[in-house]
């Protein structure tokens, strides 16, 4: 270059040749860095997906069903939500029924979507009345709409009102679990009948009243207590 058309050379551009001049000479290492074999194989952990619906007021869960049949969750999440109950969870009340604890319920969804990423929201008011709360919850979870069920719960005085709330809200978890296949084999007549067979028995029983009924338990569980006395198996 000659001396007039170095002087034409702003004098910005003369740092910016020398850098782009630099660049060009300097050995490969000084690149950019490449992760390693072992680290590009690396495994990474699973993470709940976030929320796909954008965060609205909540006052709007109580009508509308965002995000509902959109689209499937997740292998990983799915695999959590259906995996068989085991048989030590399940328990029998004394009319037969059989069913999974409350909290249970909880437990899996906080390994599935993880604590936070799920929630209940009212779609109604308390109803309370002749001793029973009852009460509509919606389920979300990754702020989508999953399911909507109304919880029950009886209370015998005024002052168990508040625990039957919560006990209704129970319920209603529970009940819209079923739409996460969540316990499913609680609905299946087969299974129920194989889990009785199996794990509980049938006992005869002593009411305060002195009124003898067939009441059920579980195998490994002691004889049932008060109000019951249990006098002999079926």
């Amino acid at each position: 270059m000659s001396r007039a058309a170095a002087r034409d050379v702003p004098p910005a551009a003369k740092p910016a040749a020398a850098a782009t001049a630099a660049a060009s000479s300097a050995p490969a290492e000084t690149g950019a860095r490449v992760a390693s074999p072992a680290a590009a194989a690396a495994p990474q952990q699973f993470t709940p997906p976030a929320a796909t619906v954008a965060e609205t007021d909540s006052g709007e869960w109580q009508t509308g069903f965002d995000g509902i049949g959109q689209r499937p969750f997740p292998p990983e999440v799915a695999k959590v939500l259906l995996e068989p109950i085991r048989a030590e969870d399940v328990e029998i009340k004394p009319d037969g029924m059989l069913y999974l604890p409350e909290i249970k319920y909880r437990r899996i969804l906080n390994s599935a979507f993880g604590p936070g990423g799920w929630g209940l929201v009212p779609r109604s008011e308390a109803d309370t009345s002749q001793g029973m709360v009852s009460r509509e919850w919606s389920l979300i979870c990754l702020g989508r709409f999953v399911a909507t069920s109304r919880g029950e719960q009886e209370y015998f005085k005024p002052s168990g009102v508040s625990m039957a709330n919560e006990g209704a809200k129970s319920n209603a978890l529970m009940r819209c679990c079923k739409d996460l296949g969540i316990a499913s084999e609680l609905w299946d007549p087969r299974f129920v009948r194989r889990f009785k067979s199996q794990h509980c028995v049938e006992v005869w029983c002593q009411g305060a009243d002195g009124k003898k009924r067939k009441l059920w338990r579980r195998r490994d569980d002691g004889p049932l207590e008060y109000p019951y006395k249990e006098i002999g198996t079926v």
